[in-house]
């Protein structure tokens, strides 16, 4: 099994440095393909004792709450309670069989991704404002992969890997009961290839929008695979009809309205197996009806020759990204700054999640940057806000997740490897 191993991760490094694939306008090289993938997974291991993340300096980071089970998202509530998501993938049964799944399963499960879904929704409340939550209950249980979360007046809607369910909320209330009511049915099946699905209420509250990524890397399930995914979904809030708002998104999960022009932006995890260098992934504004490549072209007009047959019309009407963020960081949570800044250069623009690479020589992501805005558009390279999450020996402390901003302006990070809720505050205002 070893030598096996050492080939799977026998690939060159890198060619270009990794600020080349970020940006506005980042580096494509040529793709590079292997007869076995490169895998060079950090291990998880957990946070020594001692030891947790590093922060921008003029930031300080304190644990909110440790010994969560693979905390995944959060949403802040009104009265500054914080639910958190804790999830893992459902059973796949027909998710890449043979030695390819075989491997897959073992590099999920070295990365921390093996443990069984807690199906839970646990409530964390810091009522005397001391930066650590005293008051932890079960908000929702018996879930089925829940994910993302969204309150809209006094209901609270959670995204299950296979379902949009609506609960009545009353605002202090420290759980609820019953299974909730299904809203809208999301696509799942034996396959679910990517399961998280996140929503995000439009600002008048009337649409819910829905992430649903891709049932496999590049289409080899055949496209019929792929009905209705790779996509984000527009739901009416009261009915439950929906459609596709927009397409060829692999693997869209963090979405966020850009306080000053008012569009939704996502970050998107691009595909696998073209190399260290591709392809990256990206954070975008969404526009409505358009198409974004995936499966049959990458940034644009860039073809990836493995899908058969090919589509040239849709390829020409492929949406370039707005902003590189590098490739295989694995971008999921995302989170606009509005209002208090933690500080003067982190004022206007948007913080990500970094889940980190499992395929790329040397590694990239396992952190949490911001990426600066001006007038509505990213601009500049990303700022290293929250980083440390990797051991010097290449084992994975933790894994950034989902990112909000609270009450306060202070940043709240889910770490579903370090199975804690870490809070970045300023120093001078904590």
């Amino acid at each position: 099994m070893g030598a096996f191993f050492a080939l799977c991760a026998c690939g060159g490094p890198a060619a270009q440095p990794p600020e080349a694939g970020i940006g506005r306008s980042p580096a494509l090289p040529p793709p590079a393909r292997a007869l076995i993938p490169t895998v060079h997974i950090a291990p998880a291991q957990g946070w020594p004792v001692g030891k947790q993340p590093t922060a921008l300096p003029g930031l300080q980071v304190t644990a909110l709450a440790t010994g969560l089970d693979h905390p995944r998202w959060l949403l802040v509530l009104p009265n500054g309670d914080l639910l958190v998501a804790e999830s893992n993938a459902p059973p796949k049964p027909d998710d890449t069989p043979g030695i390819k799944g075989w491997v897959m399963k073992w590099v999920m499960k070295r990365a921390g991704a093996g443990v069984p879904s807690a199906d839970r929704i646990t409530l964390l409340r810091d009522a005397d404002g001391d930066g650590v939550a005293e008051i932890r209950t079960t908000f929702l249980a018996n879930l089925h992969s829940p994910f993302g979360m969204a309150l809209v007046g006094n209901t609270l809607y959670v995204a299950n890997t296979d379902a949009v369910l609506r609960f009545d909320y009353t605002p202090g209330q420290t759980s609820l009961v019953g299974s909730g009511t299904r809203l809208v049915e999301l696509p799942a099946g034996p396959i679910n290839h990517h399961w998280t699905r996140n929503l995000i209420a439009s600002p008048d509250g009337r649409r819910l929008y829905v992430t649903v990524g891709s049932n496999s890397n590049v289409a080899e399930n055949g496209m019929a695979a792929e009905a209705g995914r790779a996509a984000i979904w527009e739901v009416d809030r009261l009915t439950g009809a929906h459609r596709v708002f927009a397409s060829g998104l692999r693997n869209p999960n963090g979405l966020g309205w850009q306080p000053d022009s008012g569009v939704l932006w996502t970050v998107v995890n691009e595909r696998d197996e073209l190399g260290n260098d591709l392809v990256p992934d990206y954070l975008t504004a969404v526009r409505e009806g358009a198409f974004y490549g995936w499966p049959y072209s990458y940034f644009g007009p860039n073809v990836d020759p493995r899908v058969q047959p090919a589509r040239p019309d849709l390829v020409a009407q492929a949406v370039v990204p707005d902003y590189a963020l590098g490739s295989h960081v694995a971008p999921l949570g995302l989170a606009f700054t509005a209002g208090l800044a933690l500080l003067p250069e982190l004022a206007s623009g948007a913080f990500v999640g970094e889940h980190g690479s499992w395929n790329r020589t040397p590694r990239s992501g396992y952190k949490v940057v911001f990426v600066p805005f001006a007038n509505g558009q990213p601009v500049g390279l990303p700022l290293e806000v929250l980083t440390g999450f990797v051991s010097p020996e290449g084992k994975a402390w933790g894994r950034p997740v989902g990112v909000v901003v609270d009450a306060r302006g202070a940043l709240l990070v889910a770490d579903d490897v370090g199975n804690t809720v870490w809070r970045v505050s300023s120093v001078a205002r904590p």
